[in-house]
C-alpha cells in the first residue's frame, strides 16, 4: 500500500505542475533536521557525533519555516538527530500542518509518551518510528535495552488517539531474508502501522560502526529471497513498487538527491542529509550550484554501496508518473 490517494493526487499533481513549468529538478521531500542531539547512540549513526557545542544548537522555528516554505516541497520529514528533544517541535509541526505540508516526524519513540499531547491527529502529519528489527535486534542496534518495548507500546498509544503511524527500519549485513520477512510481518500484522518504509543502510563516514553495512550486491540478494513468493505485495509499504524493484535489482536509477534537500542548523547541505560536501546558504543556491550530475552510483565513489531513499526513491517516483503502465501498477499493488 502506498500513501493516502489525497497525499498521492496532491504529490501527483505537484510534479504535473513542475514539469509543465519546465523545471528539470525541484524538491519533493524537505528533510529538515532542527537538531542533532539525541537520546540514543545508535552504532549506525553519525549525527551524534558532532562537537557538544553544535549538539547543543536548537533550530528556530520560524527558520526551520522558512526553510520549508523557501524550496517549498510539499512534504517534511522532520528528522535529527532526536526532534522531540526540541522545545518548540509541537510548535513547529503544528506551523508546517496549517501550510498544508504533509509532515512525518521521524523519532525513536521513547520521548512520544511526554511530548504526544502536544500533537493532534491529522491527515498532514504522522509518526515516523524507528524500529530496526525485533526486539533483540533492534535494541542491539539502538545500544541500549528496553527501547524496543518502549517504541511498541508509544506506537499504540498513537494508533489509539487516532494519529497515523508509519515506521522506518533500515537493514544491515546482520539481517537476513527471514529477519527482515518477521520485522515486517510484525509491523503490518500485528502493530497494524499505516505505513512502512524501508532502506539498506549506508556507511557515510561520520558512522561510528563502518562493518555493519550492507553492499550493492548484498543489498539486492537480501531483499530478492525476503520480497520472494508474493510476500512484497501483502505488505503495506510507503514505497512505489519501482523502489522495491530497485532494491531487488530488477531495475536501476541515477541518484536524484536534489528531490530530496536537507536543511539543518547549518544551512542546505549538498548534496544530501548522508554527506557533506558544504553547506548553501539558500535553496537556489543548494539548486543551481551543486555538481549534481557527479553523485551517484558510478559517479563517486563515496556513493557506490548508497541505495538508499532519500537518493533513489524520488526517482522511482518521478519514472512511476512518467510511465502509464508503473502508474496503473503502483495503483494494482496499493
Amino acid at each position: 500500500m502506498a500513501m493516502p490517494v489525497r497525499q498521492c493526487l496532491r504529490i501527483g499533481g505537484y510534479i504535473l505542475g513542475q514539469r509543465l513549468r519546465g523545471r528539470k529538478r525541484f524538491p519533493l521531500l524537505l528533510e529538515l533536521e532542527p537538531l542533532f542531539a539525541c537520546n540514543l547512540a545508535c552504532s549506525g549513526c553519525g549525527k551524534i557525533q558532532h562537537p557538544a557545542g553544535v549538539l547543543k544548537q536548537r533550530m528556530d522555528v520560524a527558520r526551520a519555516v522558512a526553510a520549508a516554505e523557501e524550496c517549498g516541497a510539499p512534504m517534511v520529514s522532520i528528522a535529527g538527530g532526536e526532534p522531540l528533544m526540541h522545545p518548540r517541535i509541537g510548535e513547529l509541526v503544528r506551523e508546517l500542518v496549517s501550510r498544508k505540508k504533509y509532515v512525518f516526524l521521524c523519532t525513536n519513540a521513547l520521548l512520544i509518551p511526554r511530548k504526544i499531547d502536544e500533537f493532534e491527529p491529522s491527515p498532514y502529519f504522522a509518526w515516523t518510528v524507528h524500529l530496526d528489527g525485533l526486539r533483540e535486534r533492534h535494541d542491539e542496534s539502538v545500544c541500549k535495552e528496553g527501547v524496543f518495548d518502549a517504541a511498541v507500546a508509544a506506537v499504540r498509544e498513537c494508533r489509539r488517539r487516532g494519529f497515523r503511524v508509519t515506521t522506518n527500519t533500515t537493514f544491515f549485513n546482520t539481517d537476513s531474508p527471514q529477519t527482515v520477512i518477521e520485522v515486517l510481518d510484525y509491523l503490518n500484522d500485528e502493530l497494524k502501522v499505516d505505513q512502512m518504509m524501508i532502506s539498506p543502510g549506508y556507511a557515510y563516514e561520520k558512522a561510528p560502526d563502518q562493518d555493519r553495512f550492507l553492499g550493492v550486491r548484498e543489498t539486492r540478494e537480501l531483499f530478492r529471497k525476503a520480497f520472494s513468493g508474493g510476500n512484497r505485495r501483502r505488505w503495506r509499504f510507503n514505497h512505489t513498487p519501482l523502489f522495491l524493484d530497485f532494491l531487488e535489482g530488477r531495475a536501476d536509477f541515477p541518484c536524484t538527491a536534489w528531490a530530496i534537500p536537507s536543511y539543518s542548523v547549518f544551512g542546505w547541505q549538498r548534496p544530501c542529509y548522508l554527506m557533506a560536501d558544504g553547506y548553501a546558504a539558500t535553496y537556489r543556491e543548494l539548486l543551481e550550484e551543486t555538481d549534481w550530475d557527479s553523485y551517484g552510483r558510478g559517479r563517486d565513489p563515496r556513493c557506490a554501496n548508497c541505495m538508499a531513499h532519500c537518493g533513489y526513491e524520488p526517482t522511482a517516483v518521478f519514472a512511476t508518473l512518467s510511465s502509464l503502465r508503473e502508474s496503473l501498477r503502483a495503483l494494482r499493488e496499493a
